[in-house]
């Protein structure tokens, strides 16, 4: 299995610990004025999500995790999981839903999504940064209720997510969601 050196480490580098794959999110050089110099590492755990920190000494090898990503389109749903195909084989790949996680919540046909596979396993799906979808369910504005403060209302998008919008949008208009943060961005 191919290592890399801690004075190769970067944000993005996938590497797996204890048989575990993780994606390195900082990695902080730090030589103490005694002692040997050491790297302090965010890294985040790419089965679960987990983000923990963890100290390496300099000059220290990792394994690198065999960790393909890969652009897919969502074709459909079924009861134990989601259809994607890959646009330049015509593969197809069934990912169980336990994998998808919180994701859920913006698969939406058609679109394309990142899929990380990890030992030949589809394990994480990560939805495009915003993503157009339709209100199906919200309480309609009511005229003056800006004086009150109230600026904000929760309505539930066609994939089944609830978030907050302005109190001027209305049941079936398409809007922009940020789906980092689960928030309204804008209008389509």
């Amino acid at each position: 299995m191919a290592q890399i050196s801690t004075n190769e480490f970067k944000p993005g580098v996938k590497i797996e610990i204890d048989k575990q794959p993780y994606t390195i999110v900082s990695n902080e050089f730090v030589k103490p004025g005694k002692g040997q110099a050491f790297n302090r590492v965010r890294i985040k755990q790419l089965l679960t999500g987990r983000t923990v920190e963890k100290t390496f000494k300099s000059g220290d090898k990792v394994d690198l995790a065999d960790v393909i990503e890969t652009q897919m389109r969502m074709l459909y749903k079924e009861n134990d999981g989601i259809v994607f195909m890959d646009e330049n084989t015509f593969e197809q790949l069934k990912i169980s839903s336990e994998n998808i996680g919180d994701t859920m919540q913006w698969l939406k046909e058609d679109l394309l999504y990142d899929i990380l596979i990890y030992n030949g396993e589809a394990v994480a799906v990560e939805p495009p940064t915003f993503i157009d979808l339709k209100i199906v369910q919200c309480d309609p504005g009511v005229r003056g209720d800006t004086a009150s403060g109230r600026v904000l209302k929760p309505a539930v998008t066609e994939t089944g997510a609830k978030i907050q919008v302005p109190i001027f949008i209305n049941e079936g208009e398409v809007i922009k969601v940020d789906t980092r943060t689960a928030e309204y961005a804008s209008r389509t």
